[in-house]
């Protein structure tokens, strides 16, 4: 993707390649939370001859997230993702034991949902290849591409699965490290979220999601255990829970950010809840959802910012 520079005349701004793999985990490691909305915990995590390049943690998720650097375009990253996801699956006790040398709190094994467990990978380029190997709906596998300009400017973007209907369970019979690591790791889809409710909330559901989807080019769901995020720029600025009778969306905006005359919208920044955000929304009709829409925005707007 080529980028210009406004001015009196277009101005190029040229693509800088990255020398060192270090050079990218440092820009990674140092925007943490930014970038990924992760807990930094180590660097350069050596355990039983593998070297993970970040350990990370989910408070969301409550799980570990390994994060690995490439600059060359020559690995397997189901060969690779799942070696690591083995790895952790098979060492808990020392990835617990990271955790608590270096936070403040203390973290015990009944506090991390090991199957939200997953890896990233994060790189310039990928190639199609390894494009095509995460269209797997049930991969615990990220990709996310790294480019760096000259007027010091970082696009940071995750690759999106095109289509990812068949489960990686389909491959496992041939490889026991994919097949181990399956039975205890579970992505979260759609359809697991759509099949525990009735036709008239899939439909409401439905109906949200597209309209969510033409707010901005930008905007990608994020189906979690008890959630359905939706993401722009890399921040979920809402979250959606499927229930029995309709939806209840979590607006991602700090308590007295949210301009709601009708005041449909409660503050729940006190109470225990599933989705980002202090806003909850209950959602049972499609009467109001141009009125929710509306509210929508105002967090989508600042989650891009």
């Amino acid at each position: 993707m080529a980028i210009y520079k406004l001015g009196q005349q277009l101005e190029f701004i040229k693509e800088l390649q990255f020398k060192f793999e270090k050079d990218i985990q440092n820009i990674v490691e140092k925007n943490l939370n930014s970038l990924l909305s992760l807990d930094f915990i180590r660097t350069e995590f050596a355990l039983n001859n593998f070297r993970i390049d970040t350990l990370a943690f989910d408070r969301e998720n409550k799980s570990f997230v390994i994060i690995e650097y490439k600059r060359d375009k020559n690995f397997s990253v189901i060969d690779q993702g799942y070696a690591y996801l083995s790895l952790m699956l098979n060492n808990k006790a020392d990835f617990i034991l990271e955790f608590n040398e270096s936070q403040q709190t203390t973290l015990k094994r009944n506090d991390v949902d090991w199957t939200q467990s997953k890896v990233l990978f994060v790189s310039p380029f990928f190639t199609n290849y390894q494009r095509e190997a995460i269209n797997f709906k049930d991969l615990p596998i990220e990709l996310y591409e790294i480019k760096r300009f000259q007027n010091d400017t970082i696009s940071f973007e995750q690759i999106q699965k095109t289509s990812a209907k068949e489960s990686i369970k389909t491959i496992s019979r041939n490889d026991e490290i994919v097949e181990t690591v399956s039975k205890e790791v579970k992505v979260f889809t759609e359809q697991d979220h759509l099949q525990k409710v009735d036709f008239e909330t899939r439909e409401l559901y439905e109906q949200v999601k597209e309209r969510l989807i033409g707010l901005d080019d930008n905007v990608t769901t994020q189906p979690k255990k008890q959630t359905i995020g939706f993401k722009v720029n890399n921040n979920i600025f809402c979250d959606i829970v499927l229930q029995g009778k309709g939806l209840k969306v979590y607006v991602n905006l700090k308590s007295g950010d949210l301009q709601d005359q009708k005041r449909i919208a409660r503050d729940v920044s006190n109470v225990g809840h599933w989705g980002n955000g202090s806003y909850e929304i209950k959602l049972s009709d499609l009467d109001d959802i141009d009125y929710v829409l509306s509210l929508l925005k105002q967090s989508l707007r600042k989650n891009k910012e």
